[in-house]
């Protein structure tokens, strides 16, 4: 095919989706209209950011849905139960099959969390407030769908959750950090302060991937360079869609990521008296 312009190429997409009668796979383009990968990525990078731009969706084993996609068409549903969903309900009121969100999020009882975490980074927050109050309850209540049936509420009545005042994590006694990370900025804190102990000197923190550049005493009188990730949890990492080859260590709150190809420091491992202290172990994942 000759030299074709943007332009051009979002005309033969969607005269592809004509002919073929739907939102057209990226091998059903070639065929049918001899488009070649690299005008693809001349223009857009991947195919699925040519579909984002054009205003498409295309679904389907293989096709990786977006974060915006798949949390706001959890929030939709959540909206129209007034409850977070069961993984049964969703799949029978959603537009995606409840493993495309557990994919995306580690499980489908971190859907909720990860549905907040998301709309704090899109700053989102105006157009969920219902939505958050309903997932605030849920994680605040001990007893939860589908939990054992032997948790019971303590309390007399359950707490009120005030959505205009911060939320902390568990109290954890001589510690630089008063209170368990509940979030990534945390984390790196909580790393920061230990860093020495565990054998590590930092050298470099960034806003872009990876976060951190380190210098690791490997022995007596060797160390190595580390390009670190800091995540609150390990499967942030894959929410994030970062690159595992540009990374060598997650450090993280809580590692829930068992398969990760890289090798992860998971600080709650740490005993909370312990944190301070030089000469505790860290058993990092196997590569």
């Amino acid at each position: 095919m000759a030299k074709m312009s943007k332009e051009q190429l979002i005309a033969t997409i969607q005269e592809c989706s004509v002919k073929v009668g739907h939102v057209p796979s990226y091998e059903e383009l070639k065929e049918t209209m001899q488009v070649q990968t690299w005008v693809i990525k001349k223009y857009f990078g991947t195919y699925r950011r040519a579909l984002e731009e054009i205003g498409m969706e295309r679904y389907g084993k293989g096709y990786v849905l977006d974060q915006k996609t798949l949390y706001m068409d959890w929030a939709r549903v959540t909206r129209e139960l007034g409850w977070v969903p069961k993984a049964s309900e969703y799949e029978e009121r959603g537009h995606h099959k409840p493993r495309s969100l557990v994919n995306r999020s580690g499980g489908w009882r971190n859907v909720p969390r990860c549905f907040l975490e998301y709309i704090r980074k899109e700053h989102l927050e105006g157009d969920w407030k219902d939505v958050q109050e309903v997932v605030f309850r849920y994680l605040a209540t001990p007893y939860r769908q589908g939990g054992p049936a032997s948790i019971v509420p303590s309390f007399p009545s359950r707490p009120q959750i005030m959505l205009d005042q911060p939320m902390y994590g568990g109290p954890m006694l001589n510690s630089p950090l008063a209170f368990a990370p509940i979030n990534e900025s945390a984390v790196v804190f909580l790393f920061g302060a230990v860093a020495r102990q565990m054998g590590f000197l930092v050298t470099r923190l960034q806003t872009e991937f990876p976060d951190c550049e380190a210098l690791r005493q490997i022995d007596r009188d060797r160390w190595q360079l580390k390009r670190i990730e800091f995540e609150y949890e390990s499967r942030n990492f894959l929410l994030h869609q970062h690159r595992v080859e540009d990374c060598d260590m997650i450090v993280c709150w809580r590692h829930n990521w068992p398969e990760c190809p890289l090798e992860v420091l998971e600080l709650r491992s740490i005993a909370w008296e312990q944190i301070e202290q030089s000469g505790f172990s860290v058993n990092p994942v196997s590569r």
